[in-house]
């Protein structure tokens, strides 16, 4: 079955996003758009290029109106965060830069599925679920999908255990509030607090009960990229291809995906990061899974920091 993804933005990300579209053969067709048109003709003739050694392709760039017909739209667009910047902190100008694009995709893609991944990510789902007329249920934000991604991936080493025998989430904002809901984590079906007595190990496990040090880590790996190399793109890339091959297999997958709160865990009126079940109409329902009450006030303290930050904006 043909499908057509869009992303818009030919910066790092969205580059490395399309590259990445092609190279796991996702969609049979990707148009890549930026207001840098040249910028864009040049990064999808560099990844059509490499299609002989994939899946058949058509990579190119195009105007919005080339959009049209679109089963995923991939917003990617923004300034790209500083050395030393928050997320929060760029979160006027990747607003208007949001705005100016939302009418003009969604004229051209009014039924595709929309996954935005521009930071700060949380504000700018929100800003697009209310300015968009777009339902909610095809509004998905990136979230936290890296960031547990960046907890499984540690978890797994510290465990010596394979990635997908773990299961523990980041649950709130994408950045310094985020959390992890220790009391649902999980280490091939025991809770991580007592996976250390049911096994006899060969080797000691890299496990001391180090959970604020792992949520520390998590917190300040992008930051840690970002010194390093100037910019986070790969994992980014990677995790926007993994909800893409969600929405398209259709059987319904647990995500942290951000999206707007109706009363889950005493939150409203923000977009924040739960886990959700992504499937062919996007993004299903929420997992309401009971958290303590330390994380529950967690959550509520991301979704006020959020807040906050929404009350200063001219959306």
């Amino acid at each position: 079955m043909a499908t057509k993804i869009t992303v818009i933005g030919a910066g790092s990300v969205g580059a490395a996003v399309t590259n990445d579209i092609m190279v796991q053969g996702i969609a049979s067709e990707v148009v890549l758009i930026d207001i840098n048109k040249e910028k864009a003709f040049g990064e999808a003739l560099d990844v059509y290029q490499g299609v002989p050694f994939c899946s058949p392709a058509t990579i190119h760039s195009g105007d919005y109106a080339d959009a049209a017909g679109s089963d995923i739209v991939i917003i990617t667009s923004g300034v790209p965060r500083k050395p030393g910047q928050t997320r929060l902190e760029l979160a006027q100008t990747n607003v208007d830069i949001l705005k100016q694009i939302t009418p003009q995709i969604v004229q051209a893609a009014p039924d595709a599925i929309y996954i935005i991944v521009s930071n700060p990510v949380d504000i700018l789902t929100y800003v697009f679920t209310r300015i968009s007329g777009i339902p909610e249920s095809h509004i998905i934000g990136s979230g936290t999908v890296l960031d547990t991604s960046r907890l499984q991936s540690e978890l797994a080493r510290r465990f010596r255990i394979s990635p997908k025998n773990v299961h523990a989430h980041v649950y709130g904002e994408h950045g310094d509030s985020s959390f992890v809901p220790w009391s649902l984590a999980m280490i091939a079906n025991n809770h991580i607090a007592d996976y250390k007595l049911r096994i006899a190990a060969d080797k000691p496990l890299l496990w001391n009960d180090d959970y604020e040090e792992v949520e520390q880590f998590v917190r300040t790996s992008g930051a840690q990229v970002i010194k390093a190399k100037g910019a986070t793109f790969y994992a980014v890339a990677i995790s926007v291809c993994h909800i893409c091959k969600c929405i398209l297999n259709g059987a319904g997958t647990a995500l942290t995906v951000s999206s707007m709160m109706h009363g889950e865990y005493g939150v409203e009126d923000v977009c924040l990061s739960t886990l959700a079940l992504v499937g062919k109409n996007g993004l299903h329902t929420k997992i309401v899974t009971p958290l303590n009450e330390e994380e529950t006030r967690k959550m509520q303290t991301s979704a006020k920091k959020l807040r906050e930050i929404i009350d200063g904006l001219d959306i």
